[in-house]
């Protein structure tokens, strides 16, 4: 993330303290950005049915484990090549991690220690792939998926990255990207498109053009969730202005909690237009929507601009939920309306709002990257179906992923109906209910 923001002065400060203060922050900001990997967990896991809840977990706290293991491996030299690349397409610095015993700054960050770099930047890499696991969820093969996230995070998001915050070719053409709109909530969005698309929708999602509701099984858990990824949202955010000065941290907090309310509201009275209902689960994407849509520019927007960009962020995430499922496109968490249609509203949205900002370099922005993930994301699930397969039997779709993927259940005395039974294949209320586990043949 580049530092945009104008630094305060301390002219009685000592410079190893500020130095010191400034790495503890940036620690901070990364245990935060951490913390929303929980966030993303619970979400995922109570909008959808009990019987997968075993197989989200797995993939969410593996994610995490290959994001830190891929990016240490190659993700943050492709990131972070050199300033020979300033400019470029493509670098790379070489496998590993590594510097003096001091742990020195790199060039890019001067003001916290290399390793505090690595780990903050490795978050957010970690961040890309959990994207598309919601999009996913409920069909894909658990190999497949962490197949794909590996090799996702170790080349495709890295590469992306570099181009702005590496100093790469779009960071030259001044598109600017305060915390990752674009960098990280599209790069993961056209993945989690490619994903939906290529597998299908769940069995009973659909009847005809009619779309069937499936229920989440534990909307307080995702509650929760949303709730953790919004105070998280505070070290994203915060986290990249790339310091403690109180000025522009300050000010970041303020842009992204105005975002996060008015997507909740924009959300809220778009959602009772079009169904005159209170849905719970259109303003908790509400907020998150206008967090993705405030995290390209939180540093150089107004306040004023940030209500304006989050309510609209909130009433974008409604209509883009709608146009999925006229397209028959299953994202069972909304990860593509939230973090895919706003992240490319709030990249757009600079042009449009910040000051010295222009619109045009953040349209090639955003076109470069549809354009590199969604054929790299193509390609990439393409060959994972044609070696290993995508998607998993209709019986263990059935019958749930957890069972059969993992040999238990997330819940002990949960409902149990036999493979076959129509309530569970005429898309009635027996699909809704998501309590449902499988019972061996001969019970």
């Amino acid at each position: 993330m580049n530092n945009t923001v104008h630094q305060t002065e301390f002219p009685l400060a000592n410079e190893a303290l500020l130095f010191t203060i400034n790495n503890t922050w940036m620690l901070v900001a990364t245990f935060l950005v951490f913390l929303m990997h929980l966030g993303f967990a619970t979400l995922e896991s109570g909008v959808t049915q009990s019987k997968n809840t075993v197989n989200i977990l797995f993939k969410n706290v593996s994610v995490v484990a290959i994001g830190i293991l891929t990016y240490a491996l190659v993700g943050f030299n492709l990131m972070y090549p050199g300033e020979e690349f300033a400019g470029a397409l493509f670098g790379f610095a070489g496998f590993g991690i590594g510097t003096d015993a001091a742990g020195v700054t790199s060039a890019y960050n001067p003001g916290y220690t290399y390793w505090t770099d690595f780990l903050f930047q490795g978050m957010f890499a970690a961040t890309a792939a959990t994207i598309v696991s919601g999009a996913v969820a409920e069909r894909i093969k658990l190999n497949s998926f962490l197949v794909f996230a590996a090799v996702y995070v170790a080349v495709i998001y890295p590469i992306a990255g570099m181009w702005k915050w590496g100093g790469g070719w779009l960071d030259a053409a001044g598109f600017h990207d305060f915390a990752g709109s674009t960098i990280v909530h599209c790069v993961g969005g056209w993945a989690a498109l490619v994903g939906a698309m290529m597998l299908g929708p769940r069995n009973g999602r659909f009847d005809g053009k009619r779309a069937i509701k499936i229920s989440g099984h534990n909307l307080p858990l995702a509650v929760i969730g949303v709730f953790l990824l919004w105070f998280g949202w505070y070290g994203f955010n915060g986290g990249s202005v790339l310091s403690a000065d109180p000025g522009p941290l300050s000010f970041v907090f303020v842009t992204t909690s105005l975002a996060a309310a008015a997507g909740v509201m924009g959300a809220k009275f778009t959602a009772w237009a079009i169904h005159r209902q209170a849905d719970l689960l259109m303003i908790i994407n509400g907020a998150l929507a206008g967090l993705v849509g405030i995290t390209a520019g939180a540093d150089v927007v107004s306040p004023m601009a940030a209500v304006v960009i989050g309510a609209i962020a909130g009433v974008l995430v409604v209509l883009a939920t709608l146009g999925l499922e006229k397209l028959r496109i299953d994202d069972p968490v909304g990860a593509v309306p939230v973090h895919l249609v706003c992240g490319i509203w709030g990249t757009l949205a600079v042009g449009i709002f910040a000051p010295g900002k222009a619109f045009l370099p953040q349209l090639i922005g955003v076109v470069a990257i549809a354009a590199f993930c969604g054929i790299s994301s193509f390609v990439l699930f393409f060959l994972i179906k044609k070696t290993m397969g995508l998607r998993v039997s209709a019986e263990h779709e059935l019958t749930g992923l957890d069972l059969n993927e993992h040999g238990t259940g997330a819940y002990s005395g949960v409902e149990v109906i036999l493979p076959g039974s129509p309530s569970l294949l005429t898309g009635g209320r027996g699909l809704e209910a998501s309590p449902v586990v499988y019972a061996p043949p001969e019970v």
